[in-house]
């Protein structure tokens, strides 16, 4: 009769010990996926060829300060709900000028050397430069640059670095390739990893 009182105290304490480390490991996760990763998924074209639409990348926010070629997440109010997926050109304080015959953007008057680009960058959309990108603000456009709605334009504008949600550091699962972009049907796996 003890022993088995025994072992049905032993069985509650070791279910007791599990339930204990399965919540202990949902707040962990809980928190992480809080405070220092999130799982975005790209909408639209603007990011091609670096992120494609319906991509999942992976973003953190763990003691970061954005830096101009940095892939960022940002949500912004005057936009909507969905958060917007775009390349940090300029910092506060930096002068953006875009040469549009030509296609060259210019920071501080040095010409970017821009490589992941889609093509030059011809679309003025509402740009009047150059201008200087003000306190606590980023400069923002899309690799895509002519079918990207970004900093160009008046909906978007300068974007406060508190509108940004991290960066993206990884692609985790990549999207299916459209017919213009790829073969139909088929996943491009070789870009799975650092997107810088």
């Amino acid at each position: 009769m003890v022993k088995k009182a025994e072992a049905k105290k032993d069985s509650k304490m070791e279910l007791y010990d599990w339930i204990q480390c399965v919540v202990v490991a949902l707040v962990v996760g809980i928190l992480v996926f809080m405070f220092l990763l999130r799982v975005v998924n790209v909408k639209g074209n603007s990011m091609y060829p670096t992120l494609h639409d319906e991509d999942k990348i992976l973003t953190t926010n763990f003691l970061y300060t954005p830096k101009p070629g940095d892939v960022v997440v940002v949500q912004t109010d005057s936009y909507g709900p969905e958060p917007l997926v775009k390349r940090v050109i300029a910092t506060e304080g930096q002068t953006v000028d875009i040469d549009f015959e030509k296609g060259i953007v210019y920071v501080d008057g040095e010409a970017l050397d821009e490589p992941y680009i889609n093509a030059p960058t011809m679309e003025r959309e509402d740009f009047s430069g150059p201008v200087t990108v003000p306190e606590g603000c980023l400069f923002l456009m899309g690799d895509n640059r002519n079918r990207s709605t970004d900093s160009r334009t008046e909906s978007i504008g300068m974007v406060d670095t508190r509108c940004v949600i991290g960066r993206a550091v990884m692609i985790v699962y990549p999207s299916q390739i459209s017919d213009d972009m790829g073969s139909r049907g088929k996943r491009d796996l070789s870009r799975i990893g650092s997107i810088d």
